[in-house]
Parts: structure tokens; C-alpha cells; sequence
């Protein structure tokens, strides 16, 4: 008799344990880092949905310390066996938030992290996901930057500028695999195509196409709305790669920074129209040997200064410009 009262009240302990325990969780999918590594973001981020299969967390316009580092996008494509997530955003925390919000919508494991290029604002948030055990996918010019002296002073200054979110324990995380050309790959009934463009934007873009969904992830290499940030480009090479990309298939556009584009072909125009614009006007000072600070001053810029991002971006824009286009025209005198 005494052991069926015990074991009735084993039983009944443990069925009220497990209600408590779901009743605390319910669908709650959510992953815990510790916040003495990752101090919580503040920032309102939103998944958008863009296709059946297609979301993009929406970065502010912006400089990359502002908003506590979120003015970039990050893509992610929801599948039946998993998920693939574009560009990792600038800081671990705002990695963390990212994850989250997924959590929010699907219990599927992260499986993949594909990286537009290596640059701060895109991949301070890969530790979190190299943490969950995603495959991270880049393309050659990942190890270029990784192995760039700029790279760590780059970690350094934004440990300050964006303290406390980048902290001692961000750290640069390496690629898993790298691309070269073209390559797809299939998960959970949905077909992606990766694209190494070369240097453009930075060392090395990529752009990824969620195939059924027709919705391309551009990356830098489209700005929607803003200025873009040229930073080392090669803006010869960025403006014959937009001249030639094929977008009349496109349901959307996913940029790097700004908001989804529902009109593709209007998203490039305006990146290309702002990068053939300074080559033209940089190019004839060059060839006419006028000093930059001259043709800067009379250059009219009405067509972009009240866009966001003009005045942090435009003047040294023109000057990387100014100076690659000597470099180009030594080049072609040799």
C-alpha cells in the first residue's frame, strides 16, 4: 500500500513538473548566450517577409556606429530541413537578436551563414552562428581581408565605437568553405546560386538567389536608397558587373543596406547611375590633371545629396574614385 501511494505521488509530481515546464516555455524557441559576452541589443528589429520562403532583417539608414552597429540587412531563407541566413549584421548581440527573431518563426537549426563580403558591418555577428554550428560560406576575398592588417585595426576601433557590443569577445571567424564562379546547392526543396563576382564592392562579393522565390541577395553591391560606401572598391569592375546582371526574372531584391526592392531594375540603376557619375566626373579631372579639391567643389551632386549617407560617404566616395582612376590610367600608359 505505501509504495502505491509513493509511486502515485512520483507520477503526479512529475506530470505537474512537466505543465510547469511547458506552461514557462509554450512555443518558445529562443537560444540564451551569456549577456556578459553579448550585452542585449536595444534596437527594433523586425523580420520582414518578402517570399514564401524569403525574410530580411531590415538595417537603419545610416553610418555603421549608428544604431547601435544595425544598418545593414541579413537575409534568411526558411526551408523545410533548414535554414540559410545571409550576411550575419555588425556586432555578436545583434547576431544573437537575428537568431531570435528566427526562433520566433521556425524551430529549424541555422545550417548555413552565406557572406556577401568581409566587412565589418556584415560579419561581426558570424561568432554566434559559427556558435551554433552553421557552415560559413565566402568567397576568396574573405582571407584577403582576414589576413589584412586594416582587418584587426578595424576590430579595434569599433570595440570602442561600438562598446559594449563588440567587446574582448568578438573575434573574426574564417570561412568554413569558399566559393569561386558559380555554384548551387539544394535544402529542404529549395535551390540556391551562389555568385562570386570578384572584387567590386570589396575583396570579394557574392550575391545568392533563392531560386523558386525569385529573390536575389545583392549584398553591397546594390544600395536601395542611400549613397553606397565604396571603401576600396573596384568601381570599375562593380559598374560592369551591374551593367551586365540580369534582373528581368526578379520578384525582389534584397540589398545589402536599405530596403528590399520590389523594382530591380530601378534598385541597380540608382547604384549604377551614382558609380558611372563619379567615374565620368573623376575621370576627366584626371585626364585633365585638375586637382581634386577644385573638382570637387564644382561638381554638382544634386542628384544624390539629400540621400541618406551623402555627407559621411560622398567626399571620401569621390576621392577613392579620383585616385583609382589614376591608378587606372598609369596602368593603361605602362
Amino acid at each position: 500500500m505505501i509504495k502505491m501511494i509513493i509511486a502515485k505521488w512520483l507520477r503526479n509530481g512529475f506530470f505537474i513538473l512537466m505543465l510547469s515546464l511547458l506552461a514557462a516555455c509554450g512555443d518558445d524557441y529562443s537560444v540564451k548566450f551569456n549577456p556578459e559576452d553579448y550585452p542585449p541589443a536595444t534596437v527594433d528589429m523586425q523580420l520582414i517577409e518578402v517570399s514564401d520562403h524569403v525574410y530580411y532583417a531590415g538595417g537603419a539608414a545610416g553610418i555603421a556606429t549608428d544604431n547601435q552597429g544595425f544598418i545593414s540587412n541579413a537575409g534568411v531563407v526558411i526551408t523545410d530541413e533548414g535554414v540559410v541566413v545571409f550576411d550575419a549584421l555588425g556586432t555578436p548581440s545583434l547576431a544573437v537578436m537575428l537568431v531570435n527573431k528566427i526562433r520566433e518563426v521556425t524551430d529549424k537549426p541555422i545550417v548555413k551563414v552565406v557572406t556577401s563580403h568581409y566587412h565589418a558591418d556584415h560579419i561581426y555577428g558570424l561568432q554566434i552562428f559559427k556558435e551554433l554550428g552553421a557552415e560559413i560560406i565566402a568567397t576568396q576575398g574573405a582571407l584577403d581581408y582576414l589576413n589584412a592588417e586594416n582587418a584587426d585595426k578595424r576590430l579595434e576601433e569599433r570595440r570602442g565605437s561600438l562598446k559594449p557590443w563588440v567587446n574582448d569577445k568578438t573575434r573574426l571567424v574564417p570561412p568554413d568553405k569558399m566559393i569561386v564562379g558559380v555554384e548551387s546547392f539544394s535544402m529542404g526543396g529549395v535551390n540556391f546560386i551562389l555568385n562570386a563576382i570578384g572584387k567590386a564592392h570589396s575583396d570579394g562579393d557574392l550575391t545568392m538567389l533563392v531560386e523558386p522565390d525569385r529573390v536575389l541577395f545583392s549584398g553591397d553591391i546594390i544600395f536601395e536608397n542611400r549613397v553606397a560606401f565604396l571603401g576600396d572598391a573596384n568601381t570599375k569592375h562593380w559598374q560592369e558587373t551591374l551593367e551586365h546582371m540580369e534582373t528581368s526574372k526578379l520578384v525582389a531584391l534584397v540589398p545589402g543596406h536599405g530596403p528590399a526592392a520590389e523594382q530591380p531594375n530601378k534598385a541597380i540603376s540608382q547604384t549604377l547611375h551614382y558609380l558611372s557619375y563619379l567615374r565620368k566626373i573623376m575621370g576627366v579631372a584626371v585626364e585633365e590633371m585638375t586637382a581634386f579639391d577644385e573638382v570637387y567643389a564644382r561638381t554638382d551632386w544634386s542628384d544624390f545629396k539629400d540621400m541618406p549617407a551623402f555627407k559621411e560617404t560622398n567626399r571620401r566616395n569621390a576621392y577613392q574614385v579620383y585616385l583609382s582612376m589614376e591608378q587606372e590610367m598609369l596602368e593603361g600608359t605602362n
